[in-house]
């Protein structure tokens, strides 16, 4: 099911030898304006799945979403992010100038990063515990965060290398992490943000085919 919080879902169907997106198949085509009809399954309508989740139903991930309002509305590309870590029950812990909060809503639409793999069951049946004693330790004090050193990626990307560190595997810094977990999502998040408020704007949006590979979230 579509999350409300993520918005419109984002139809893509073929006509007229372009991809167009819209939130809603039209009677019309909006390049060509003749009855929309489908030739072949190639051309025939999908649903593109959204990369914004509710964080909330996640377990064990790692969740960004920005610090003021929503990826959809209000985000530019250029404002704060704000990360945390979920338990096996969709509670987001995380960290900032008041110390930990432990979030049960707020974090409908987010970027998230699985942090274990399905199979992983028995640390997954001590995250909870690892999760709550790591971030009960006064190291998480509201008197020792810093916006630009000790913040809350610092206390997400710790906690992550505290997991790695007991299954006696290499940690993470934070520009190796960025760049192989957090980069790849926040472009694709970026592609279907523009996508979604072109749509918005004008009720559809066309590539042309040769050029969509490169383009589609």
């Amino acid at each position: 099911m579509h999350p409300p919080e993520a918005g419109h879902p984002v139809v893509r169907f073929r006509h007229c030898g372009k991809n167009i997106y819209c939130f809603r198949v039209p009677d019309f085509c909006p390049v060509c304006h003749q009855p929309m009809s489908f030739r072949t399954l190639d051309e025939a309508p999908i649903t593109i799945a959204t990369p914004l989740i509710h964080g909330h139903q996640e377990q064990c991930a790692f969740l960004l979403k920005p610090t003021q309002g929503t990826f959809l509305r209000e985000y530019d590309g250029n404002a704060d992010l704000h990360v945390g870590i979920t338990n096996t029950h969709g509670t987001v812990y995380n960290y900032n100038e008041q110390g930990i909060h432990r979030d049960d809503a707020g974090w409908e639409e987010s970027i998230s990063i699985p942090l274990l793999q399905p199979n992983m069951f028995r640390l997954m049946y001590r995250w909870d515990k690892y999760l709550e004693e790591f971030s009960a330790t006064d190291a998480w004090s509201p008197n020792r965060y810093e916006e630009h050193c000790y913040n809350c990626y610092t206390y997400a990307l710790t906690f992550i290398n505290s997991i790695l560190a007991a299954e006696g595997r290499h940690q993470l810094d934070k520009n190796k992490f960025t760049e192989k977990f957090v980069v790849p999502k926040t472009r694709r998040a970026a592609k279907y943000i523009t996508l979604y408020r072109a749509i918005e704007e004008k009720g559809f949006c066309v590539i042309d085919r040769c050029d969509s590979d490169a383009s589609r979230p």
